[in-house]
């Protein structure tokens, strides 16, 4: 027998055979009035609705920021545009690149004087590439004009403040560069005015110099886009175009932009590049070559405002620099938060790899060996078993439950209900089965752990096997449960539950979830000698484990999973038999399903919690918080930014990024459903699954979290009962 620690007694009790009125199941004894209980737990309540809904509203927030900053909502310029130009008065269309219309409704427009090149960048700052032009620019004492996106000054700010201290001037190029002439007046006044702030925050000045994204020459203005200039001007800003554009952007090579900038006599020009956007390292070439060769030709290089005679980078108001802070901040907790997300994702997407090449390399390794000709637990296991099964109100299914327990093909079986105080005709149900290897007794109203307690301390046998009320067994289930005892150091098994009502959609998919979430993961825990949890439907305990770990104890509301990890910290093997088969009724409603799950998720944390520093328990430990906690509370992430990939992302990637986690899921579940020699029709409804069912357990998970954080309490959640095991192999019917 495995050393253990000093020995715990079974706790006490008390066996009636007529029970004294019951009271609400689970519910615990306080010495706080009712009123005041109410009270208490209606404020938990109200503040883990209200930090759950704080937490969604939150990723609502930061997702709908990072969306906008990334221009997730703004026109991008690609779409045909009309060339019409009938509305540009002829003086723009003829005149100078500057367009001033912000004195009362005049217009001026003004040239580059002779011999004078302003060197403008869009798209910037860029981390890689910004940094690297300023340095060609200081090589050779140039100073330029930087049109700035404002999401990436935000992002950037010293890179902003860079390119002020060093001389050069910058200029608004929008805050999430869409085509202005696409967007409505209140947005257009939007992506100017955050710039502004932007730009404020990082260098402590403003700009009236404005370059609308995806404008070109004077002579190429449209009609959309002259009101877009009007808009501009009538906000104070003056439009800047250019007269020679390197298209750079095409990345032609390093000649061709020099080609491109040269000009051919000696008039002035504003000449476009890009700071980013790309890879630019064409046009740090480009721009190391074609300043000395202007210079040589006797060109000089201007900023825009000192080449026209303006101040345009005047210094930014106290209020325009503080909200300017509050702006970055945002958009820089929403860029970390959304950075954790995608952290997390691949964390889930990696624990779902690591997950299913586990479960394909052991789980059927596992089944082989099983199944091989030599295998065997030792010599056959023949002692009497005593079954015990705690019943609350189990009238409709504790009749063939019982039964398939009482006509088992193992010797010397002895089943003992314990009637935990129900108020129905569990007990008469019972009774009128007439067995002669059925006992019964009642007992006041405790929960589910103190039956089991109950019946532990009047079995009559060390071998105790542990059944739901709910659940039907295979004729051979308990002989083939309990063989694994052959081994003296096994000190608990558990059997192979399955879902017995599978007729409706959410019994088909509680059934595909037993079966790959359940069955398929305790082939694996059991390679590694760390199963978790012993089902409450199903499993089999040497009495001698049992009392070393203290018998089920009422701390927690899983009380399967702590006795388990208990009695791995006793140092007892804990091994499944996937042959002995049970059927359980699982939830028939989702308000039922909840309930239950709510109760398993919580009470699995409690239990985490309670045997958080025991050692030989660690490996169980740690299989469930990766992947029965940590796992299922990321791979929401999956669904949601797959959401996010569709609407803001590239579509394609994001489905066949999606589909391939749903292969995956189809493979695991095909592998389950033939280890378990199940039928494979079921998996019709698992991509359905996948979509509706999995995202109310994704809630349930987080809630229980949130109760968890919040110091909640839950009692025993029961579920109502129908009576149907339509796939189960009930006998006598």
């Amino acid at each position: 027998m495995p050393e253990r620690r000093a020995r715990r007694e079974l706790p006490a009790v008390t066996v009636y055979r007529s029970s004294p009125p019951p009271h609400d199941p689970g519910e615990a004894t306080s010495l706080l009035p009712p009123l005041q209980r109410k009270r208490r737990i209606r404020r938990r309540r109200v503040l883990a609705g209200a930090l759950g809904l704080t937490v969604l509203l939150l990723l609502a927030t930061v997702i709908l920021v990072s969306v906008y900053t990334d221009a997730g909502f703004s026109p991008d310029g690609t779409s045909p545009a009309s060339t019409a130009n009938g509305a540009v008065p002829a003086n723009v269309r003829d005149g100078g690149p500057v367009i001033d219309l912000t004195e009362g409704g005049g217009l001026k427009t003004y040239e580059m004087p002779a011999r004078t090149i302003a060197l403008t960048f869009d798209d910037g700052p860029d981390p890689q590439w910004t940094p690297k032009i300023l340095d060609v620019l200081a090589k050779h004492h140039a100073p330029a004009t930087f049109f700035v996106v404002g999401s990436q000054v935000a992002r950037h700010p010293g890179l902003a403040e860079r390119i002020a201290r060093e001389g050069h001037e910058l200029g608004g190029h929008t805050f999430t560069h869409p085509d202005l002439a696409e967007l409505p007046e209140w947005r257009r006044e939007m992506e100017n005015s955050q710039t502004q702030l932007a730009i404020a925050d990082a260098t402590g000045g403003a700009t009236r110099l404005m370059r609308p994204p995806y404008s070109s020459f004077a002579d190429a203005l449209t009609d959309k886009d002259w009101q877009t200039v009007q808009a501009v001007g009538a906000q104070g800003y003056l439009t800047v175009l250019d007269t020679m554009d390197s298209e750079d952007w095409k990345r032609p090579g390093a000649d061709a932009i020099v080609r491109n900038l040269t000009p051919k006599g000696t008039a002035g020009q504003i000449v476009l590049l890009h700071d980013a956007g790309g890879d630019r390292s064409q046009t740090v070439a480009a721009l190391d070559r074609l300043i000395p060769q202007l210079q040589k030709r006797g060109f000089r290089f201007s900023t825009v405002s000192a080449a026209i005679g303006g101040q345009v980078n005047p210094p930014a108001t106290d209020d325009a620099v503080w909200r300017g802070r509050a702006l970055v901040g945002t958009i820089r907790v929403a860029d970390a938060v959304l950075a954790v997300l995608w952290v997390l994702l691949i964390t889930a997407g990696g624990l779902i790899v690591i997950r299913t090449l586990i479960l394909f390399a052991f789980a059927w390794r596992h089944s082989r060996h099983r199944r091989g000709p030599d295998w065997s637990w030792g010599l056959p296991v023949t002692s009497p078993v005593t079954i015990v099964v705690p019943a609350y109100n189990e009238e409709k299914t504790i009749g063939p439950a019982v039964r398939s327990l009482a006509l088992s093909a193992h010797p010397g079986v002895e089943v003992l209900v314990v009637d935990d105080g129900s108020t129905d005709g569990t007990a008469a149900a019972v009774r009128q089965l007439k067995l002669g290897n059925v006992r019964v007794v009642s007992i006041p109203n405790g929960g589910k752990a103190n039956a089991l307690n109950a019946g532990v301390a009047l079995s009559r046998n060390d071998l105790i096997v542990m059944v739901d009320a709910d659940t039907v067994v295979e004729p051979d289930a308990i002989h083939r449960l309990v063989q694994p005892f052959a081994d003296p150091k096994v000190g608990a098994v558990a059997g192979n539950v399955k879902v017995a009502n599978r007729r409706g959609l959410i019994g088909k998919w509680q059934h595909i979830e037993y079966v790959i979430g359940f069955n398929l993961d305790r082939r694996l825990y059991d390679t590694f000698g760390c199963i978790p949890t012993i089902p409450g439907a199903l499993g089999a305990f040497r009495r001698a484990a049992l009392t070393g770990a203290g018998g089920l104890s009422t701390d927690t509301l899983a009380e399967d999973t702590d006795l388990t990890l208990a009695i791995h910290q006793d140092g007892w093997r804990v091994v499944y038999e996937e042959t002995a088969r049970a059927y359980t009724e699982a939830p028939a409603t989702m308000k039922q399903l909840w309930r239950q799950r709510y109760r398993w998720s919580y009470g699995t944390m409690q239990s985490m919690w309670k045997h958080r520093g025991a050692v030989k328990a660690r490996p169980a430990l740690i299989f469930v918080a990766l992947f029965s906690v940590l796992l299922p509370l990321l791979a929401p992430l999956v669904d949601l930014m797959a959401v996010y990939g569709l609407l803001f992302l590239d579509r394609e990637i994001t489905i066949i990024g999606w589909v391939t986690m749903l292969v995956v899921q189809v493979l695991t579940a095909v592998l389950a459903f033939r280890l378990d020699r199940e039928p494979l029709r079921p998996l019709w409804s698992l991509p359905l699954q996948q979509i509706v069912y999995r995202q109310v357990m994704y809630l349930v998970l987080l809630h229980s979290a949130l109760a968890a954080v919040t110091g909640r309490r839950l009692k025993w959640q029961t579920i109502h009962r129908t009576g149907d095991l339509s796939s189960a192999p009930v006998p006598g019917r």
